[in-house]
C-alpha cells in the first residue's frame, strides 16, 4: 500500500529542459539579424532546431518579428523575439524562435531527446 502522503509523478511539473521542443546546443558562431531595414550583426549563444539565443549590441523588443541569417550559408528563415532581451557583459541576449522549425540551419545535428 502506498504511504499516504506519497504524491504520484504525474502530478510534478515538468522542468524547464524537459519543455523545451527541442535540444539547445551551445555554440558561438556568426549570424545576422535584419529588422526594420538594418541588419544587426551578432554571434549566437546558443542554438536549436527551433531558435538561438542571439548576443546583440542592442536588444530587440519581444514579439519583433526579423529575419534571422547564418552567414556561413547565406539562408534566411524568418522568426520572432520570445522574450524580452537580457543584458551581459557582451550585449543583449536575444532569445529568437523560428516560424517554422528548421533543423538544417545552422548546419547542427541535433539528437533527439531521449527519456
Amino acid at each position: 500500500m502506498p504511504h499516504p502522503s506519497a504524491r504520484p509523478a504525474v502530478a510534478r511539473q515538468p522542468t524547464a529542459e524537459e519543455r523545451r521542443r527541442s535540444q539547445r546546443v551551445l555554440v558561438r558562431m556568426p549570424v545576422v539579424i535584419h529588422v526594420a531595414g538594418k541588419s544587426l550583426p551578432g554571434n549566437t549563444h546558443t542554438v536549436s532546431a527551433g531558435g538561438a539565443m542571439v548576443i546583440l549590441k542592442e536588444g530587440i523588443s519581444e514579439g519583433t518579428k526579423v529575419t534571422v541569417e547564418n552567414p556561413a550559408t547565406k539562408i534566411k528563415v524568418e522568426a520572432k523575439v520570445v522574450r524580452p532581451p537580457q543584458m551581459n557583459q557582451e550585449g543583449s541576449l536575444v532569445p529568437v524562435e523560428f516560424a517554422t522549425p528548421s533543423p538544417t540551419f545552422w548546419n547542427i545535428f541535433f539528437p533527439p531527446f531521449t527519456n
